[in-house]
């Protein structure tokens, strides 16, 4: 900072005025600072529904005319950070319900807890809930007491639970993210995830054939990308009611999405929503955080790529659901923004557009 002033002044005020100029001067730095910190701060398309505890993962259904979010449950761990993603230790899971698309949030308490699940260990990640008839099915993955993800079921009388475990997982299930979707009068589960989701490790259908990485032996870059994995639910809803199949994501080509593209290949969180007499295949990407659909003209595909739904969020993770509701369709998705934190999230949602053509307008939710 340039300052002129008198020499009689300089000779008796030199030393307040030079603390002066320094003070003026670090007040211009730091608005300067402040200034600049307001222009990079981060601005969300959306508020957080949840803000007393960390939520993710949110699986939103309308049951009897009302929305009912059942999302993953994150808290503070001690454990240390991996690749395997173990610090992302949940323990239970809450249920929450909102009357309309404006209307409070509501606690309804704690559905399901770790220790009351005999077969697992740990980490209840993303779950997901259907109603038939008059129960309510709750779906999770967990890792069993060998450390291998398997995917289990709780039923309750009430859309919030409390929700009773069955004793052992479905049979024949492994990894993560089980998704359930009603078409009539048939309900269908779809689940994966790839590296920490360890369904890479099941490509000959025995579990460590790929070794102890959550990297090893993956597809070449130009072979097929790993498949998510699909199944019709038996009449009860407790078990696999058909042997599970690949559930196959293609370019418009016709060609298999590969390995290598990571911007469009499977990684985690597959959803499914029907529109027009067509069927959504929605999932996450993972390292390069999008969430891509395909569109099909069956639930059990192939589904074509068409695009991204959402683009990446604050936060390394991206996780959706997608639920139409009072003739309007929504997308619940969360990010970072409460704890600036990975494994600390909040759940949040907005509106989502079906195009003319089918397609689904592209959602940014971090305004730039």
């Amino acid at each position: 900072m340039n300052l002129k002033f008198p020499k009689r002044l300089l000779l008796f005020s030199a030393v307040p005025l030079l603390i002066m100029s320094c003070n003026e001067q670090k007040q211009q730095e730091n608005e300067e600072e402040q200034s600049v910190e307001i222009e990079n701060e981060t601005k969300f398309l959306n508020k957080p529904l949840v803000s007393h505890m960390y939520t993710a993962d949110p699986s939103a259904h309308v049951f009897d005319g009302k929305i009912y979010i059942y999302p993953s449950h994150d808290v503070q761990s001690v454990v240390e950070e991996d690749d395997s993603g173990a610090h992302f230790n949940m323990r239970d899971y809450h249920v929450f319900s909102m009357d309309d698309v404006n209307s409070e949030v509501v606690d309804h308490g704690k559905a399901l807890d770790l220790d009351d699940i005999k077969w697992a260990k740990r980490q209840l990640w993303a779950p997901d809930a259907a109603k038939k008839g008059n129960k309510y099915y709750l779906y999770f993955p967990a890792k069993d007491h060998d450390d291998i993800f398997r995917l289990g079921v709780a039923v309750s009388d009430s859309p919030t639970g409390p929700f009773t475990p069955q004793p052992e997982p479905m049979k024949g299930s492994y990894s993560i993210d089980p998704a359930v979707f009603q078409d009539g009068n048939e309900y269908y589960i779809y689940w994966g995830g790839i590296w920490g989701g360890q369904l890479q490790k099941w490509r000959t259908g025995e579990y460590l054939s790929t070794g102890s990485s959550p990297y090893d032996d993956e597809p070449e870059d130009d072979e097929p990308a790993i498949s998510p994995m699909v199944a019709k639910l038996s009449g009860d809803m407790l078990e696999f009611g058909e042997k599970p199949r690949k559930v196959s994501i293609l370019d418009k080509d016709g060609s298999p999405i590969t390995a290598g593209d990571h911007d469009r290949r499977f990684f985690e969180a597959a959803w499914v929503h029907k529109y027009n007499d067509k069927y959504y295949f929605s999932y996450s990407t993972g390292d390069t955080h999008n969430i891509a659909y395909g569109i099909g003209d069956s639930p059990y595909g192939p589904f074509t790529y068409q695009g991204v739904i959402l683009n990446p969020v604050q936060g390394w993770t991206n996780h959706h659901s997608i639920v139409e509701f009072n003739g309007k369709w929504y997308i619940f998705y969360h990010d970072t923004e409460l704890s600036g934190e990975t494994y600390l999230r909040n759940i949040k949602m907005t509106e989502l557009e079906h195009q003319a053509d089918g397609t689904i307008k592209t959602i940014d939710a971090i305004i730039k």
